[in-house]
């Protein structure tokens, strides 16, 4: 009898394990943990460098990401005063390190540079266009072998405030004209373009957007600056609101 008994109760347990499924198969049939939010590097000099109490577009890019349905971690690696010769050198420590899935490079205004006001003074471009151009496709390369999105964005204009027209204004620099301290950056700009368009990399063209609302009436590009260089708040709320759907159309793409 208990011999029957047992043999009942092993059997029934048989019948509820493949009708219910055992814990094992259970387990298999859970959803898979999701995975972590994507990383995005901003990657920049210091108008994309964090200022004193200024929010920039890296700041408003973590809040307004996650309200777009991408909670992403943002990660601001600009560092003032730097142009793309220091960039290629800090790349790996203060990009790759962080192990981005896209990252945002803007660059040119330190590059162009002439430093006219030293003694003696600057004839040429502290980094020049084609070195320029080499440095930030020699970035752009490393992050395609390592299927990293990459997204670029042209300088913003500048403007004359007093204070740079007593350092830079000087030959090559017109401080008569109001694009004159533009002179160089413009060819720096049109150089971001050209890579974009040949290395087949998405563009945020912050330039002709600075220069497109200044065109516009009772509207001027100074009221983008804080000091006829670095966006103020309302500049960089401009270039987040530009970035915000190329990041969105990017970080999908690497999930098809």
């Amino acid at each position: 009898m208990m011999q029957r008994t047992a043999r009942f109760l092993f059997c029934f347990s048989l019948l509820t394990g493949c009708l219910l499924g055992s814990p094992l198969m259970a387990a298999d049939k859970e959803p898979a943990a999701k995975a972590d939010k994507p990383t995005i590097v901003t990657f920049g000099d210091s108008t994309t460098a964090t200022r004193g109490p200024l929010v920039v577009y890296s700041m408003i890019l973590e809040k307004e990401l996650p309200a777009a349905g991408v909670p992403a971690k943002v990660v601001n690696s600009g560092i003032g005063g730097h142009t793309t010769h220091q960039a290629v050198g800090r790349f790996k420590k203060d990009v790759l390190q962080h192990d981005p899935d896209l990252v945002v490079i803007q660059y040119g205004i330190n590059d162009s540079a002439v430093d006219v006001w030293r003694d003696p003074p600057a004839t040429q471009s502290r980094v020049s266009v084609e070195q320029y151009d080499a440095n930030l496709r020699k970035m752009i390369k490393q992050l395609k072998e390592k299927q990293i999105s990459v997204i670029l964005m042209t300088p913003n204009s500048l403007r004359w405030i007093p204070r740079m027209k007593k350092l830079y204004g000087k030959p090559p620099y017109d401080p008569e004209d109001v694009q004159g301290f533009n002179v160089l950056l413009k060819s720096y700009a049109a150089a971001v373009r050209k890579i974009a368009k040949e290395e087949n990399v998405p563009l945020v063209d912050v330039y002709a957007a600075f220069e497109n609302y200044d065109k516009q009436a009772n509207q001027a590009a100074d009221d983008l600056l804080l000091d006829g260089m670095h966006p103020n708040t309302q500049g960089q709320k401009m270039v987040a609101d530009l970035l915000l759907p190329q990041i969105k159309a990017a970080l999908a793409n690497q999930d098809q």
